[in-house]
């Protein structure tokens, strides 16, 4: 009886078809507002068709959580932080050479702190075989969401899962409809607007924890102390707002001032209802232990709450730590035959995020505005609408390729990307067929783009997947891509 070859990860130089399984030790590294947290696991790869996908997950060690440091309200401490990374490291018994690929994800208010650049350069040594991203609120409750179960639940069941996420700095909210994300909202709530010291001292303050006293009739100031019964107060206006936003007509002015997306526009059936983020440890009693916030109070509140909520509420399959437990990477050769690049140097690129959206290219007919707004909707909940990046559209190409129909799908694309475009990133394009050559090619001749093109194929790739692609290799015309996916606890095998 064969057996089936097996290796570990070992360079960037090993191409698909060389073994049928690959092992990688992967890290997932959370710095957030309030936590931040490592999880160590080995993946298993298994070469299925035209890619490997994930076949088996173990996790090797679960951090400590550690409350987020900080110098002052403006910067991380990352000296401490640093310091905590190292400790989780030797008690994982893991050493950084070991680790063959992983994510650092920065969410919540830590992205907006000085000192965010800092942090990634903790893992400076690691930077070509780690995924590093800037999480803002709708990547966030997109992760979430994926991380908790709702994703994969909603996906089981064929029903719609709302996952609410209840953080430190932040509460956000995703509506998850037969495996996909569907829609993400996020408001200033979470457990760590207001932290005390153990005799129960203000000693930090978040700009949304002023306005939530004050609407509850006190002032805070720092080294004060607040009766229980006026942090109640406090609290109940605080889940009021929050459940608020389940009912789009009901949002108050006060509530809008709080959002950071725009609010939920779904008014369907919700089958069930899941909690993750920091206060659901306490929703679902899984902690005893405080970390001097508002968390408890929170969850108690949550709790006299859930029959006004006539939702199923269920148990996430991940809590605190419904994020990332790291990534799976390998290398694919792409063949050249229909491989588009110009100018010739547009490449080498590396950790270009990838967006699939949901294009209407199964019709026979479609219009460019359909192409647009799908590119819009995903662009939107992966935080990508700025520009500040460049970004792979993936996409399977349905039926004939007419200059109708390639003059649509460009133009929709065009005006989708007009912002990255804007400012000088490349166009990116990734399909699973063989169509690259020619969808370049009308980019640069019929549309006269004058950005760079990059138009592969041959690969199938998905939401959180990030991408490097490598310089053309004259003697082939093939170029070489290392695929990085971003991988959860609970997502299907993908």
């Amino acid at each position: 009886m064969a057996t089936t070859p097996r290796g570990s990860f070992s360079n960037a130089n090993r191409h698909m078809q060389e073994e049928e399984t690959l092992r990688l030790t992967s890290v997932g590294v959370d710095i957030g507002s309030s936590t931040s947290h490592l999880v160590f696991s080995r993946l298993e790869l298994t070469l299925e068709g035209s890619r490997y996908r994930v076949t088996r997950r173990e996790v090797l060690n679960e951090s400590d959580i550690l409350l987020t440091p900080y110098r002052d309200d403006t910067r991380i401490d990352v000296d401490a932080l640093e310091a905590f990374i190292n400790e989780q490291y030797r008690t994982a018994n893991i050493k950084r050479d070991e680790v063959d690929t992983g994510a650092l994800i920065l969410t919540g208010v830590a992205v907006r702190r000085r000192n965010a650049r800092a942090i990634a350069e903790l893992f400076a040594e690691e930077a070509g075989k780690f995924v590093a991203v800037s999480a803002g609120d709708g990547l966030e409750a997109t992760m979430a969401a994926h991380g908790s179960g709702a994703v994969a639940h909603s996906a089981k069941t064929g029903g719609v899962v709302l996952n609410i996420d209840v953080g430190g700095g932040t509460s956000k909210f995703a509506i998850c409809n037969n495996g996909k994300v569907q829609e993400v909202s996020a408001i200033d709530i979470g457990a760590r607007l207001l932290a005390f010291d153990n005799a129960g001292t203000i000693v930090r303050i978040e700009e949304a924890g002023r306005k939530h006293a004050g609407w509850a009739g006190f002032t805070v100031e720092l080294g004060q102390k607040v009766s229980e019964e006026n942090l109640r107060k406090m609290v109940a206006g605080m889940i009021d707002k929050l459940l608020a936003i389940l009912k789009p007509k009901s949002l108050t002015e006060n509530i809008k001032g709080l959002l950071r997306l725009p609010p939920l526009t779904y008014q369907g059936e919700i089958d069930c209802v899941m909690f993750s983020g920091g206060v659901s440890e306490f929703i679902y009693n899984r902690s005893k232990s405080t970390f001097g916030d508002l968390g408890p109070l929170m969850a108690d509140e949550i709790h006299r709450r859930m029959a006004d909520l006539e939702m199923l509420v269920m148990e996430p399959a991940a809590r605190i730590r419904a994020t990332v437990i790291g990534a799976s990477q390998y290398t694919v050769q792409v063949s050249g035959n229909t491989v588009f690049i110009s100018p010739e140097d547009a490449v080498p690129v590396r950790n270009v995020a990838v967006v699939a959206p949901e294009f209407p290219l199964n019709e026979d007919d479609f219009i460019k505005e359909a192409v647009r707004d799908a590119l819009l909707n995903v662009l939107r909940r992966l935080d990508l609408l700025h520009g500040r990046q460049p970004v792979a559209v993936a996409f399977h190409w349905d039926g004939s390729a007419t200059f109708f129909r390639l003059q649509a799908f460009c133009s929709g694309v065009a005006e989708g990307l007009k912002d990255i475009f804007a400012k000088g990133h490349p166009l990116v394009l990734v399909n699973d067929g063989d169509i690259g050559g020619i969808v370049g090619l009308h980019f640069q001749e019929e549309l006269q783009l004058q950005n760079p093109i990059i138009s592969i194929d041959g690969i199938a790739l998905s939401d959180f997947d990030y991408i490097d692609i490598g310089a053309l290799i004259q003697s082939s015309g093939a170029v070489p891509v290392v695929i990085k996916s971003l991988i959860f606890p609970t997502s299907p095998q993908q």
